[in-house]
């Protein structure tokens, strides 16, 4: 017969066995309530497109684009930044809608156009995303606008592909070499990134949106719910997981090679690109122009959007009309080409 002492000692495996089980069933409860699965498109894009919404095949993808403002306007087409949608520029649609034909896209892995079938999320892999876009559209020659991530697939469009660009306007940029961010290194960590991007993405939305924008008011519910529900599109955090891993270093070296009118704007309290690297684009790009604004941070054009869409009206210049060298049928190949890369 066991004393109390001696019942004790025995029960005491017992105890230490119980321990392990609630810490198994505390990670499991916090996996259950962190996981987040994708969103159905159907209902994505119920809440995120309106009437201005079109989908269209581009390159083998549906993409969402809305084309509006003047139509016979300077085509002015608009690059969101990694993470972002063709939202960002509805302030520009607003201010702009009377001089310029305003073409906004969800790029690939983005928004409401989701995953691409080449499964190839670099800047290069964008800049033919853009020309299979301009090339859909019968359009000989554009302005681009790029912001971020955009801005870097716009001047990378702008220096391969010259002949059809007229102008260059570059929001708070990527373009210098940098070391990757905290989250890309996390990403490229075998198992981590791919097990990470089905964790509930509000709260990593909510601290990014907080240190985007000068103004705090901008992080509002409406804005964080957006940002996170599009994310959660089919195929869309797959692909940033896949840009994550793939996308080399930024060569700046093409820049040199611009020679045409561009405008750099940009928020001096921007936390992510340094303002030095608006005049480091000014010194790499001829004749450029750079506006920097004082209380704004990394996305401007959604902090004021009717100060910087001025300082963009007062620069852009109508393009000389002159034939199609590239009619719809011409450029099919080449959409046809991006559609098979798998």
């Amino acid at each position: 017969m066991l004393s109390d002492s001696g019942r004790e000692v025995a029960d005491r495996p017992r105890r230490w066995l119980v321990y392990p089980l609630l810490a198994l069933g505390a990670l499991a409860g916090v996996a259950l309530w962190a996981y987040s699965p994708s969103l159905p498109p159907e209902l994505l894009i119920a809440r995120y497109a309106n009437d201005r919404s079109t989908f269209i095949d581009i390159g083998g993808v549906r993409a969402h684009i809305r084309d509006q403002g003047n139509p016979n306007g300077i085509p002015l087409v608009l690059i969101h930044g990694s993470g972002g949608s063709l939202h960002v520029w509805e302030g520009w649609a607003h201010e702009l809608q009377s001089s310029a034909r305003l073409i906004s896209v969800d790029l690939p892995g983005h928004g409401l156009t989701g995953a691409w079938p080449r499964n190839v999320y670099t800047v290069e892999a964008y800049a033919d995303f853009i020309e299979a876009l301009v090339d859909k559209l019968k359009l000989d020659r554009v302005v681009l606008a790029g912001h971020s991530l955009g801005g870097a697939v716009a001047w990378t469009f702008a220096a391969t592909r010259p002949d059809r660009v007229s102008q260059i306007i570059l929001v708070d940029a990527a373009g210098e070499n940098r070391e990757a961010a905290w989250p890309t290194k996390v990403a490229r960590l075998p198992l981590v990134g791919d097990i990470g991007i089905h964790f509930k993405p509000e709260l990593w939305v909510r601290r990014k949106l907080g240190e985007a924008y000068a103004d705090p008011a901008m992080v509002t519910e409406e804005r964080v719910k957006r940002t996170a529900e599009l994310q959660r599109f089919p195929g869309n955090r797959e692909a940033t997981l896949q840009r994550a891993r793939t996308q080399e270093p930024l060569d700046p070296t093409p820049l040199k090679r611009l020679a045409l009118p561009t405008l750099i704007l940009w928020g001096a309290k921007d936390r992510w690109v340094p303002v030095s690297d608006a005049f480091r684009f000014e010194d790499d790009i001829k004749g450029s122009k750079v506006e920097i604004f004082e209380t704004l941070g990394h996305d401007p054009m959604e902090e004021d959007p009717k100060t910087t869409a001025a300082s963009v009206a007062a620069f852009l210049i109508p393009i000389p009309l002159r034939p199609i060298s590239r009619p719809l049928s011409a450029a099919q190949p080449k959409t046809d080409h991006l559609a098979g890369s798998r």
